[in-house]
């Protein structure tokens, strides 16, 4: 799965790009309104030769200022980590940059060298205010730009480890979905042999290899159903009744089983695959398998609201007359247990509820409508 994320913060060199950018602009703006001064007061001027100063004069130390203010945050952030440090930075570059400046900007414009005391001194309140509010500004900007950029890395970092963590978590959650299958599959050929292996011992061969065909059958569908995630209801119901045919090969009349609720509807309505066998599964074995005579096995499909208005369920039922004598074909005893993890796998508010109602023992899935194929 791909996951967005905001794009990752300009580099250093990149707002040192940007800041060439924008003081050149800054630049032919200034240049364009010493130009028009002049045109206004009758002075000759050119204004390449303007810009040239201009840039040269003004936007030449801004740059540097830019370009060694972002190098210095980059490997050292610890500079401004704090906000006295951040007032001890501000000052200390004004007492280093604010001279040069002037220094700079004085040799430009053919004031050195000085004469003397009383000269430096004039030239010093000559220059004393250039500069202050640009280079304010820029430290500014760049301070500004350096805590956006940590800041968008804190957030990227923080998204990445929450994709990793929620990444982590389906890998777990398809891991246990294939440990599940795993269980379930050999525990669903074990009885299914069995069907057929009593069918053996009773020397019926004719019903034995029409039993292994059926099997052949269920388990075609039980390969195709595990390589998906989920499956319709109407196809589980499908492949119970052709399970049911093959246990018929072992219990013949005794067998009985009444399908209520089912309808052209339940095509609409998803599941985990193999999700309805294990109940009947279960049903057969604390049933037909501890007592004589004719089964009463009961499976009733209903659409139903949730207690406290929250939506329909699809509610399936499998019940079966409650026997006190133990099931003499226990099985693996992992149906129910493994149904019930994978429903809470697909789904948190899916359920599997089983227990006595009365004399009979009612095994009950119940599947938010939400949850579809």
């Amino acid at each position: 799965m791909n996951h967005a994320f905001p794009a990752a913060p300009a580099p250093p060199l990149k707002t040192v790009a940007w800041a060439v950018l924008l003081w050149t602009a800054v630049s032919a703006l200034g240049a364009l309104q010493t130009y028009s001064d002049n045109l206004r007061a009758g002075a000759e001027s050119h204004y390449p030769a303007l810009l040239v100063t201009w840039f040269i004069e003004y936007a030449v130390p801004l740059i540097v200022l830019s370009a060694g203010l972002s190098l210095a945050l980059a490997r050292r952030p610890e500079l401004v980590a704090r906000p006295r440090r951040v007032v001890a930075l501000f000052v200390g570059l004004m007492a280093v940059f604010q001279p040069l400046q002037w220094l700079y900007m004085a040799w430009l414009r053919g004031y050195l060298p000085v004469a003397g005391p009383d000269e430096a001194w004039q030239l010093f309140l000559k220059m004393l205010l250039v500069g202050w509010f640009s280079a304010t500004g820029t430290f500014a900007a760049i301070l500004a730009i350096h805590y956006w950029r940590h800041a968008l890395e804190r957030e990227l970092a923080w998204q990445r480890s929450q994709t990793d963590m929620l990444n982590l978590r389906l890998a777990l959650e398809e891991q246990r979905m294939l440990a599940l299958r795993a269980q379930f599959e050999p525990h669903f050929l074990f009885n299914a042999l069995n069907a057929i292996s009593a069918l053996v011992r009773a020397n019926d061969k004719a019903l034995a290899l029409g039993g292994i065909g059926r099997l052949s059958d269920l388990l075609r569908y039980a390969l195709s159903a595990s390589a998906r995630n989920t499956a319709t209801v109407a196809e589980e119901l499908q492949f119970v009744r052709d399970y049911l045919d093959l246990q018929r090969l072992r219990y013949e009349d005794r067998l009985q089983v009444g399908i209520e609720g089912a309808g052209p509807w339940l095509h609409e309505i998803g599941c985990p695959p193999l999700i309805l066998q294990p109940l009947l599964e279960n049903a057969l074995r604390h049933d037909l398998d501890c007592r004589e005579g004719p089964g009463d096995i009961r499976v009733r499909f209903a659409r139903e609201m949730e207690s406290g208005g929250q939506g329909e369920v699809l509610s399936i039922r499998v019940t079966n007359p409650a026997s006190g004598q133990a099931s003499i074909n226990p099985g693996a005893g992992l149906g129910l247990a493994n149904t019930r993890d994978r429903l809470r796998l697909m789904h948190p508010a899916a359920s599997l509820r089983a227990g006595l109602e009365g004399e009979r023992f009612v095994a009950e899935i119940r599947l938010p409508l939400g949850v579809q194929d």
